[in-house]
């Protein structure tokens, strides 16, 4: 594997990202590890540890801004939680590169959606959506069940999920879908440490670039336009998800 410093670096560019664009990183984070040497179903949880903390740095500005929908974040973890133990617990029937696999996917299909604009009727009609209680419990769990199922914090269903459905604007989305990572990260935490699959040596380095940068990029945010951010997401999941399907694909033969 790489030298720890290098997974302090890779720790600070998640870390920029949490802060950003409000995901807890690990489906940013698991293809880097995996580049580094880590192998799959580790790279897949090792990113765990830092996500909590960092989610709770970046998300001190959107708070103070009033930029996050606290409401809303509770029922998102309502249906989330529960439905994220579970896809944790399957995740080691499903198999490391699978899940790579899948996650690089995700990113491709989520980022492509995101890119395209948001005209004020499907706006509108999210918000209306976002009052339906139930609605929001339902597609939460499904949420929840990939943020198990993927180890991550969920941020990256969670920020175009809030976009697309629920009517949020980007930096709404940015800051709610923080405060869910903070609480949602931490079940999958624990049941993948349960399974044995965090490197805590290489989690240790990667936390100890990623917190700080999460709570600079996210004072840096509130300063950029929200559709340029809402963009620099899309893009940045696309290519990110394109480059690991080829490099798994390639590995793999």
């Amino acid at each position: 594997m790489a030298p720890w410093p290098i997974f302090v670096l890779a720790g600070a560019l998640i870390g920029t990202l949490t802060g950003l664009f409000g995901v807890g990183g690990s489906s940013i984070a698991t293809p880097v590890l995996s580049l580094l040497g880590v192998p799959p179903i580790v790279a897949i949880a090792t990113p765990l540890p830092s996500t909590v903390p960092s989610a709770g740095a970046a998300v001190i500005p959107y708070v103070r801004e009033k930029e996050a929908r606290p409401r809303a974040a509770a029922f998102t973890i309502l249906g989330g939680m529960p439905a994220a133990i579970v896809g944790a617990y399957l995740s080691k029937r499903v198999g490391g590169e699978s899940l790579l696999i899948l996650s690089g996917i995700a990113l491709v299909v989520v980022g492509q959606r995101v890119m395209r604009p948001i005209d004020p009727g499907m706006r509108g009609r999210g918000s209306t959506r976002r009052r339906n209680r139930v609605a929001l419990v339902a597609v939460s769990a499904g949420i929840g069940f990939l943020t198990g199922l993927l180890a991550n914090g969920g941020g990256f269903l969670l920020v175009p999920a809030y976009l697309l459905l629920f009517g949020l604007r980007m930096r709404e989305a940015a800051g709610t879908s923080l405060l869910v990572v903070i609480v949602l990260a931490i079940p999958t935490l624990l049941v993948h440490w349960s399974l044995g699959h965090i490197d805590w040596p290489v989690a240790g380095a990667f936390a100890l670039g990623a917190v700080p940068a999460a709570f600079f990029s996210g004072r840096y945010a509130h300063v950029v336009e929200g559709p340029k951010i809402r963009h620099a997401f899309g893009w940045f999941l696309s290519i990110s998800g394109v480059a690991f399907i080829a490099y798994r694909l390639a590995a793999g033969g």
